[in-house]
Order: C-alpha cells, then structure tokens, then sequence
C-alpha cells in the first residue's frame, strides 16, 4: 500500500470521515453518503459487490493494499472495505495513488 494513502486515511479516521467494514459502509451508500471506496485487492468478493453499485452512485472506486494494509492504515482489525465520506480526503487520496 502506498505509504501518502494510507496516512490520509489514518488522518481522515481521526477526523471522523470514514466509514470502515461492510455494514457501515453499507448504511452510508444506501443515503448515497461518500466521496470515495478503498477496497482491499484480497476482496474480489467485495469488489464485484460493490463495483456496479459504485457506477450506479457515481462514487470512485479504488483498489488498494490489502485487508491488514487498510485496516492497519485507521487503526482498525482488517477491512475489506473502506468509505471516505470526505470530498477533500477522497481527491487527496486519488492524487497521491498518481
């Protein structure tokens, strides 16, 4: 995982966000809430499920790291999944993976 990214969403979780895990991304998406999706490139399970459905609400979404890199990165046990509900972070984020 690259080093920019994953201190921009430790510092985006102390700043309250991001939403991490399945079912609190999930509450979030269903209010069409986010700004940006960090999936874990050992979740292709994940990925499918949220791929079309990204499209549909037309938030980005990006792959990156893996389970224990992203859960690592928020201080959190490993996620598959990860939503940036800050538009400021989410670009920052998508800059720093160029």
């Amino acid at each position: 995982m690259n080093a920019k990214v994953a201190s921009l969403l430790g510092l985006a979780r102390k700043a309250g966000k991001i939403a991490g895990g399945g079912s609190g991304t999930e509450a979030f998406l269903k209010k069409r809430r986010g700004a940006l999706l960090v999936v874990a490139a050992d979740a292709p399970g994940v990925l499918k499920k949220y791929g079309a459905w990204m499209k549909d609400v037309g938030i980005p979404l990006i792959v990156e790291g893996n389970k224990q890199e992203l859960g690592a990165a928020v201080g959190m046990s490993p996620l598959a999944v990860i939503l940036v509900l800050d538009e400021g972070f989410a670009q920052a984020i998508i800059k720093a993976r160029s």
